[in-house]
């Protein structure tokens, strides 16, 4: 869907030629969400701009549906890709429906289309479109106003998302929140997704991909638990951590590791559900001195039973494919 084939951006400075982005090739399959990571500087919010055309290239190419971007008007190019930024930069002048349509408008849709797809994504990401279409910005929480961003960048229904630190300014409990209504939003929608971050627990639980960049260079792009199973080199293991065990039991859930069984309520004692991480499992473990949870719904009715030495072997396994 997104291709990147040997894209550079160098600045001229009083010290000569400084490269920002060197001869960077990725490819972003259709809806997946790959994330770039890396720290300040290394030329990876320069990338993401380069593909909506904030940022000419120097050289190099940019391909989305296996179309060369050199030959589209870089406004229309603009308008079949949502763009997703930390200061977010809604209108204070327009409520939050007029907000959400700018692009919509832009294409003529009519404004009670406008308003019914504003309502759409409102409730898509948990707003009760009642109570926040008619507001305005000023009247918004830091992580009302953060969705609203969302909903703007989507509201054209682009193919291609490119999001900027979306969360970085939110405080850690809101950030949470947002992050797993997105990740719900994500998975009924499947855009193709471009996520700049900083934060490597945010890669982890976001991306299909991660894609570790130093210095305006891709060092490494892999799936987050190829990642932290194999970094591919010094800085990429520093970078992701010492933790790295712990990060990976994020990316597993109790019924990846789970003996199914069928029984009556679980009786004393903590209980996990099918769907918790093992970062859960193995806190629960430690804090409780056990080597064994019973797994249940939501009905209380316990439907597995997840031990130490499952946990173990899943992540010795996952280590060696």
């Amino acid at each position: 869907m997104i291709r990147l084939d040997a894209l550079s951006k160098v600045y001229a400075t009083p010290q000569g030629p400084l490269a920002a982005v060197d001869e960077v090739s990725l490819e972003v399959a259709e809806g997946e969400t790959c994330v770039l990571l890396g720290p300040s500087g290394c030329g990876k919010t320069t990338t993401l701009r380069m593909i909506n055309r904030l940022v000419a290239p120097t050289s190099g190419k940019i391909f989305i549906g296996g179309r060369d971007t050199d030959a589209a008007d870089p406004v229309e190019l603009r308008r079949t890709i949502g763009y997703v930024i930390q200061q977010i930069g809604l209108f204070p002048n327009m409520t939050v429906a007029e907000n959400i349509g700018v692009v919509p408008h832009l294409l003529g849709w009519s404004s009670e289309k406008r308003r019914r797809r504003a309502e759409e994504l409102l409730a898509m990401l948990a707003l009760d479109p009642a109570q926040f279409l008619d507001r305005y910005p000023n009247e918004l929480s830091g992580g009302q106003a953060q969705r609203i961003g969302v909903a703007r960048a989507l509201a054209a229904d682009p193919p291609v998302l490119l999001m900027d630190e979306p969360f970085g300014a939110l405080d850690p409990v809101n950030r949470e929140v947002i992050q797993d209504e997105f990740l719900r939003m994500q998975r009924m929608l499947r855009k193709t997704i471009l996520f700049v971050s900083h934060d490597i627990d945010e890669a982890v639980k976001m991306a299909d991909r991660i894609a570790i960049f130093r210095a305006g260079r891709l060092v490494q792009c892999a799936a987050p638990d190829t990642l932290l199973a194999r970094p591919a080199d010094a800085f990429v293991a520093g970078f992701v951590g010492s933790d790295r065990t712990l990060k990976r039991l994020r990316l597993i859930r109790v019924r990846d590791v789970m003996a199914t069984v069928d029984g009556p309520g679980a009786g004393s004692g903590p209980t996990v559900t099918p769907d918790d991480d093992l970062r859960r499992v193995a806190a629960l473990f430690l804090t409780h001195d056990r080597d064994a949870l019973d797994c249940v719904e939501a009905d209380g009715r316990v439907v597995g039973r997840v031990t130490r030495a499952a946990v173990a072997a899943r992540l010795a396994a996952k280590a060696i494919q």
